[in-house]
């Protein structure tokens, strides 16, 4: 058995892709640096990160994929599922190997895989757009807090970016412990040294909050229950196209 072991990113994994063509042998197993290794395998690779390798694979690859199979790729790793990496891994092989593109062979296991996790991924992104709610902050910024079941956060910043341009705001992910913030001129990644309450709960507590934003809330609020019709209310349909675990965070559901 062959294992390759390199950083975890994205980057590394294309660097790695780089390495066992050159070397013409390629891993059973991807690990993280410092993970513990099987009883059992015949050579263990350290991969080194390289912006040249990582530069010219992807370009190898956009002679071979189209840029909607490119951004499957990308979107795919970041579901951050078990052995993502590995299947990743074996698609890009298979994406270099065969003579023409790949990527609507869902005959092949590894293709058809790739896009199930891409659709898993792409949905979560579309409810985070859909159920995020904002609560303004003292000082004039808008809080929204979710946790996410796959890392969508970066698929959705240019949606909010476009969304609100004339607004500051901090989206946080409370899941990976760190948010994406906007000043009204770029979005940057961000992270806390001290764990606040809200950025354990998603929840503004009155003393951060605006003046006027609990009665925005309540306004809200009543505007939710005033469109609601007794009659129709399907408890079973709404949790399907409104996942309980969400409800934490939406205003409509608080009291």
């Amino acid at each position: 058995m062959v294992i390759y072991v390199y950083d975890k990113t994205f980057d590394g994994l294309l660097t790695a892709v780089f390495d066992a063509f050159a070397r013409k042998s390629f891993p059973e197993l991807l690990l993280a640096e410092g993970e513990a290794l099987p009883l059992f395998c015949d050579e263990v690779v350290t991969i080194c990160t390289d912006d040249t390798k990582v530069e010219r694979v992807w370009k190898g690859l956009q002679k071979k994929l189209s840029a909607t199979a490119l951004h499957c790729l990308t979107v795919c790793w970041l579901s951050e599922l078990a052995d993502v990496d590995l299947l990743l891994f074996r698609y890009i092989k298979k994406a270099f190997n065969s003579p023409s593109s790949i990527e609507l062979n869902f005959g092949d296991p590894d293709v058809l895989e790739v896009s199930k996790v891409w659709r898993k991924v792409s949905h979560e992104k579309h409810r985070m757009i859909e159920f995020i709610r904002f609560q303004k902050a003292e000082d004039g910024t808008f809080f929204g807090a979710m946790e996410p079941l796959y890392n969508v956060l970066p698929l959705v910043v240019g949606h909010f970016k476009d969304r609100f341009a004339d607004q500051k705001w901090l989206i946080y992910d409370l899941k990976r412990a760190y948010g994406c913030y906007y000043d009204l001129q770029e979005v940057r990644e961000v992270r806390f040294d001290r764990m606040e309450e809200h950025l354990l709960s998603g929840i503004l507590n009155d003393k951060l909050m605006a003046e006027d934003e609990k009665l925005f809330q309540n306004l809200w609020k009543a505007y939710f229950k005033a469109i609601a019709i007794k009659e129709r209310i399907n408890p079973r349909l709404h949790k399907q196209h409104m996942p309980v675990r969400f409800w934490k965070y939406l205003t409509e559901k608080q009291g």
